[in-house]
Parts: C-alpha cells; sequence; structure tokens
C-alpha cells in the first residue's frame, strides 16, 4: 500500500488487522475545548483549526476484519460502528481519540477493552445505502437505549482533501490514541487519501453525541457533514508512548 500522502512512517513490524471502512457519514461540531478536557489525556494535546475544536459522530461499517494471515468470519467479521471522535497529537504525531465505539459486536465490545482499552460498548445498529446514493443509519445501547437515527444525502463532487484545508485536518489522520493499562497507546493506520463528497445529515434523534455532554446547541445540525464510500485499512497493534 502506497505511504507517500502519510506525514510519518508506518512501524517497520508486520500489520496486525485488516479491514475495510464503509459507507461512512462523518458528522461534525464545534465544542469548546474545556468540555473535551475531562475525556483528554493529559499528555495528549488537543489540537484545532483555526483556533476551533471539533468533534466528529461517525455511522459507518466494519467489514471483512481479519487477523494477519487468517480469513475473515462472516458471522463476526462484519458489523455497523458507531463512534464518536476528536482529534489529538503527541510528539508531532496527529491522531484520532475515540469518546466510543459503539458496535453491533458482542465480541468486538467484550475483548477490545479488555486486550487495547478501546472503549467499545455494544449497540444494535444498522447503516445502509439507500437508492438515492446515500446512507441510511440507526443505533441503540442495550445498556441505556441512547443511540442516532438519520439518513444523509450527497451534494457535491466526489474529491480528495486539499492540502490545510479543513478536510485535511479531520480526514487526514494515520493513527489513534488510547489510554492501557494506565498508559498512553498509539496505534498506526494504514490507507489511501479519503475520496468523500459534501453531503446532507437529517438526523431524527441524537441522544449518543447528547450522552457526553459538550454544549453542542444542536445535536440534529451538524456544522460540517460528508460521506464517504471508504477505504481498505491495515492496522497495526497498539504500542505505549
Amino acid at each position: 500500500m502506497n505511504t507517500d500522502h502519510i506525514p510519518y512512517k508506518m512501524p517497520t513490524r508486520g500489520w496486525s488487522l485488516s479491514q475495510n471502512w464503509v459507507n461512512l457519514t462523518f458528522m461534525h461540531w464545534e465544542v469548546e475545548p474545556h468540555l473535551l478536557e475531562k475525556y483528554i489525556p493529559e499528555d495528549l494535546e488537543l489540537e484545532t483549526f483555526n483556533g476551533k475544536t471539533y468533534v466528529g459522530t461517525i455511522p459507518f461499517r466494519m467489514e471483512n476484519i481479519r487477523p494477519r494471515f487468517l480469513p475473515s468470519v462472516p458471522l463476526i467479521s462484519n458489523f455497523p460502528e458507531f463512534n464518536i471522535r476528536t482529534y489529538v497529537s503527541k510528539n508531532g504525531i496527529s491522531g484520532v481519540l475515540f469518546l466510543t465505539l459503539d458496535a453491533e459486536s458482542r465480541i468486538t465490545s467484550m475483548y477490545a477493552p479488555w486486550a487495547y482499552g478501546l472503549p467499545y460498548v455494544f449497540a444494535k445498529g444498522e447503516v445502509k445505502e439507500n437508492v438515492e446514493g446515500g446512507f441510511s443509519w440507526h443505533s441503540k445501547r442495550k445498556s441505556n437505549g441512547i443511540g442516532i437515527k438519520g439518513e444523509s444525502k450527497p451534494n457535491g463532487p466526489l474529491r480528495k482533501a486539499k492540502k490545510d484545508s479543513i478536510e485535511e485536518f479531520l480526514f487526514e489522520r494515520y493513527s489513534l490514541y488510547v489510554t492501557y493499562k494506565k498508559r498512553t497507546h498509539i496505534a498506526y493506520t494504514c490507507h489511501e487519501p479519503w475520496e468523500f463528497q459534501d453531503a446532507t445529515a437529517i438526523i431524527e434523534k441524537n441522544s449518543l453525541t447528547e450522552f457526553y455532554n459538550l454544549g453542542i446547541t444542536d445535536l440534529l445540525e451538524p456544522d460540517l457533514v460528508h460521506m464517504s464510500k471508504g477505504v481498505q485499512v491495515k492496522t497495526w497493534s497498539a504500542e505505549a508512548v
């Protein structure tokens, strides 16, 4: 896989997982930095774009997840996911920090927090493509009923992020940070540059984002909406930083 577009080197050791991220809707809200502080480890820097801090809620599908040298398993390797994320860096490496990863996978929701510290939560849900070329999605946690429901429709041409644009800031990140065993870890991800479209989101309910008390005035009207058919991804196991 080409890595010329990635601003830092991928690990020299072998990747651990292959997966596809499919039919994504990126919905972003501007939030006040101090409302995110309780979610950010002290040794990570919260990143801003033109002085603004963003939180994203992203419905999509995880497909064909498989460990290196092993095949994917249909009933385990494919499921919808609904994550909430913000943008951080450490030692000059920009990445993603997840507040939650809601997923309809009991195995992932049990194993990933224990093995990697990823904040997975089990939730029933669905993400599907509709006849108009958009996506519809809904999720609901079994534990407390919170979730999200809506659809997205494209309203612009397919494109890639321009240098120094808001889209480059939000999308072109090739690592994630997580707290595991009381230490900050980084996990690298490798894929081609995102291809996406501007979009419109019609949200019926959004108690998922509301749950994190980020001071968002209108949870049904994101400040920015984009869509993507997705990318093929290789990921590495997390390492302490």
